[in-house]
């Protein structure tokens, strides 16, 4: 039998995060059940005038997608009383997150040092831009601060040859941290059921970006001396990109070198791979961008479709290019709940992304709708006041 109760129940999560970093954190500990109570100044996190609201002020999608199922309470940290009943709320918390910068957080009296003489065993958790052992410590960072520092605004310029850095068009960093962050929390509440103890966790989010990217792109500098240069080729090659079709593009991916072979057998052109220049692994590694040419001087005699069947037909990897403003159409994130549409009290209907992982010994229920700023004032105050 299936449990039911929430995998994280009875986590008691204090967020005084804003804007992606913080909240995506603390929105996978909320799917996961934990209890997470939003700490807001009074206009609110920044991050709820990221985008046109539907109805009310400060309920932007991006503030919908990033804070379902946490409670919203609205203080003054600097007023006594306010800060009095922030004080009563961490008392009793498994996990205080906040992005506050040091010296700020330590003129409010929330610092580690500080907190753990109300709660000894608290989990404190501290987002930031930079590690504190480096030159960078204390600096401030934003999505385009930390995808210039590690490089990532130098990736496009080898695809296409245009040598003006450019920003990856998502707020990638600022998520991965994000995750980063969950991972770290939940490895910390894991500690503290085996030791009992509590502790200190930092994320920085550049040392979190720069170890995701640097996975592949590391490269050739990954050896001391250096056998070879950063970036990981096939990522970087400017052939390498969706193949246009009759009716629009296509993805095909001939990711083992077997697959070239099977791919133009499939299209009626074996002749093709006689080529002397394939007639060897090294050779197929060689001239890949040859392959990659001969098959997008093919691509356009067929449709989408006509290319899904083919490509499926033999097994290659393949998938129709969309457009994001379709993705709402994708019949597999309809058929499989990814895309839920719901009636929030306020905002009315809206679709919410559900938590992609799927668990055989739990399923998630229906969280609470993204609060109002300062929606649990009442309750939140009225208990730890």
């Amino acid at each position: 039998m299936m449990n039911a109760a929430p995998m994280l129940e009875g986590i008691k999560v204090v967020d005084l995060t804003s804007v992606v970093f913080g909240p995506y954190t603390t929105q996978v500990l909320s799917d996961f059940g934990a209890d997470v109570i939003k700490v807001e100044p009074a206009s609110g996190d920044a991050y709820r005038y990221s985008g046109k609201p539907a109805k009310s002020k400060a309920m932007s999608p991006g503030h919908i997608a990033l804070n379902r199922g946490k409670k919203s309470v609205t203080l003054d940290l600097k007023d006594k009383a306010d800060h009095g009943v922030m004080l009563n709320m961490l008392a009793d918390a498994d996990i205080f997150i906040h992005n506050v910068r040091e010296e700020a957080i330590k003129r409010l009296g929330l610092d580690y040092a500080s907190i753990i003489t109300v709660n000894p065993d608290i989990i404190y958790m501290h987002c930031v831009g930079f590690g504190s052992d480096g030159p960078y410590a204390g600096l401030q960072a934003y999505d385009d601060v930390i995808q210039a520092a590690t490089g990532t605004t130098s990736l496009l310029s080898r695809v296409d040859g245009d040598d003006r850095p450019r920003f990856l068009p998502s707020l990638i960093a600022d998520k991965v941290a994000g995750m980063n962050g969950a991972y770290a929390a939940l490895a910390a509440v894991i500690h503290k059921l085996r030791t009992g103890r509590g502790q200190f966790v930092e994320v920085p989010m550049f040392e979190a970006f720069a170890n995701f990217m640097l996975k592949e792109h590391l490269a050739g500098k990954t050896f001391v001396p250096p056998n070879g240069t950063a970036c990981y080729d096939r990522q970087v090659d400017p052939l390498r990109q969706p193949f246009p079709t009759k009716d629009g593009h296509i993805v095909i991916v001939p990711y083992t070198l077997d697959s070239w072979g099977i791919i133009f057998d499939a299209i009626g052109m074996p002749e093709f791979m006689a080529d002397e220049r394939f007639a060897t692994p090294a050779g197929l590694i060689k001239n890949q961008g040859a392959l990659y040419e001969g098959l997008a001087a093919q691509t356009p005699l067929k449709t989408n479709d006509e290319w899904l069947a083919i490509m499926r037909h033999v097994n290659i990897p393949c998938m129709a290019v969309r457009d994001i403003e379709d993705i709402l159409e994708d019949p597999h994130l309809l058929e499989t709940g990814f895309l839920n549409k719901r009636e929030h009290p306020t905002e009315g209907t809206y679709f919410e992304l559900r938590e992609a992982s799927s668990f055989s010994d739990w399923e998630a229920g229906q969280s609470d709708h993204a609060p109002l700023v300062g929606e649990h004032n009442a309750e939140i105050r009225g208990k730890y006041a």
